[in-house]
């Protein structure tokens, strides 16, 4: 991060800006929007300074730029079309520890001007670092279409009751309860349908009524996909974003931990093998124990909750102890990691079935079926086997798959550390020793695998890697 994003008071503060053409003027109107005292220094003045001059208390001074004009200014803006003046305003300035910035040119910049979306008193800045202001516009437009201008009017209600509120519910927490049922809630949709008056009347009403004791827990069991951040479905986005607390595994990958709500307490109950951060039973009890407290509890888990993620152990302890619960897919590994790879599940010329299969063998657990994950003209996906890869390609010629059936290990798929081998049945075991292939890996085994060398697309920051002569 290049720069910190601040919003800086220049309410009645004496702010320069040098130049005098169409971005000059723009400048200068957004200082005065933000209640500044705006002189502007200039040889040429344009047409739009004129006008603003007539209607606005802005100082215009017709003559060059001189070192005095940076006396007891709290910020400039250098908008001519000569860099040598625009590069000796920006030294001076930044001499003199006055925030100073340069138009089109961030190198001599030390603050951006931000492309914004103004719904008073809610600002939003969107900052490219000035590398691509066209950029920054084009995301201000999209964010423009769902923000409705009556965001304004529903800050503008929480600041008149905000006094209020805090004398009736003394501590932080209770605070935040109340203000997110009131923003997401009635209230909010009255602001938006234009009843301001209706919307005061039931704050007031909820004000009354609320108390933080029966404020009921909920917890939001989400699948946070395979790693890449965009894979995540907007209904996950939602809920990441309102959650109190987070339980969350070893697969989540920290994009996707970022983009949870910043003050959220942060629990890591991350499994591999032999070595778990928490156990399941322990896992479950914490859930039910912070949902108890009245807290939205989000528990992420890599790929899809219910595909091997233990998700119906902690719906089960949920529902027994009466606790509300939302549950959010998420694209499976297999799903992800195989269309990353240019690995189709099935294919009408290859495979007509598709298997998910643990390869991590519990405990005292019987072995699997392998007759049947033997079988020709299917693909098989085998979660959690790189410590018994051996055993699984052993057992699978055992029972009737040719040694050359085609095999992929896809490490870290849809991630930008993404490696894919391709090998077979007899080669994969050497691949993973001479490569160094670490968890989290995922095993695919069947003839479509050798279609990975006409539609592998995705290109990580990893080198792809193929094993076979012609794959």
């Amino acid at each position: 991060m290049n720069f910190l994003p601040v919003f800086y008071n220049i309410s009645d503060q004496a702010c320069l800006v040098v130049g005098g053409g169409a971005i000059a003027a723009r400048k200068a109107e957004l200082l005065l929007k933000a209640e500044g005292r705006v002189r502007v220094v200039t040889i040429e003045v344009g047409d739009r300074l004129r006008e603003l001059a007539t209607t606005q208390a802005l100082e215009i001074e017709q003559r060059a730029f001189a070192e005095t004009d940076l006396e007891d200014v709290v910020c400039v803006i250098a908008a001519t079309d000569n860099e040598t003046v625009n590069g000796e305003i920006s030294r001076l300035a930044q001499a003199r520890n006055i925030p100073v910035n340069v138009v089109d040119n961030p190198d001599l910049c030390s603050f951006i001007m931000p492309s914004m979306i103004d719904r008073d008193p809610v600002q939003i800045a969107i900052s490219t670092g000035g590398v691509s202001p066209v950029l920054a516009r084009m995301l201000r437009s999209k964010l423009e279409s769902c923000i409705p201008g009556t965001y304004g009017e529903l800050a503008r209600l929480a600041e008149e009751y905000r006094d209020e509120v805090k004398a009736s519910l003394t501590d932080v927490d209770s605070r935040r309860r109340f203000w997110e049922s009131i923003l997401e809630g009635q209230v909010s949709e009255l602001i938006f349908s234009g009843r301001s008056e209706d919307a005061r009347v039931l704050l007031r009403e909820q004000l009354q009524e609320f108390n933080v004791g029966t404020v009921k827990g909920e917890v939001y069991l989400v699948g946070a996909g395979p790693g890449d951040p965009d894979l995540i479905t907007f209904k996950a986005l939602r809920l990441m974003q309102k959650a109190d607390v987070v339980v969350y595994d070893r697969l989540v990958s920290p994009p996707i931990l970022d983009m949870v709500r910043r003050d959220a307490e942060k629990i890591y109950a991350g499994k591999a093998s032999s070595n778990h951060a928490i156990p399941q039973e322990n896992i479950n009890q914490l859930l039910v124990r912070l949902a108890k407290e009245g807290k939205r509890v989000l528990r992420l888990k890599g790929g899809d909750p219910f595909i091997f993620g233990r998700g119906g152990e902690e719906l089960a302890e949920l529902i027994d102890e009466n606790i509300e619960f939302q549950v959010v897919p998420g694209i499976t590994a297999a799903s992800g990691c195989a269309s990353y790879a240019g690995i189709p599940l099935t294919h009408r010329d290859h495979s007509q079935a598709c298997i998910f299969v643990t390869g991590h063998r519990r405990e005292g657990s019987d072995d699997l079926n392998w007759e049947m994950l033997s079988h020709a003209n299917q693909t098989v996906v085998f979660y959690m086997g790189l410590e018994n890869v051996e055993r699984i390609c052993n057992s699978m010629k055992t029972h009737g798959r040719a040694a050359t059936t085609p095999a992929a290990l896809v490490e870290k798929g849809t991630t930008t550390e993404q490696r894919v081998f391709v090998g077979d049945l007899d080669s994969l075991p050497g691949i993973i020793a001479e490569n160094e292939v670490r968890a989290p890996t995922l095993i695919l085994v069947g003839e479509v695998v050798a279609l990975h060398k006409r539609l592998g697309w995705y290109k990580s920051g990893k080198e792809i890697k193929r094993s076979l002569p012609g794959l």
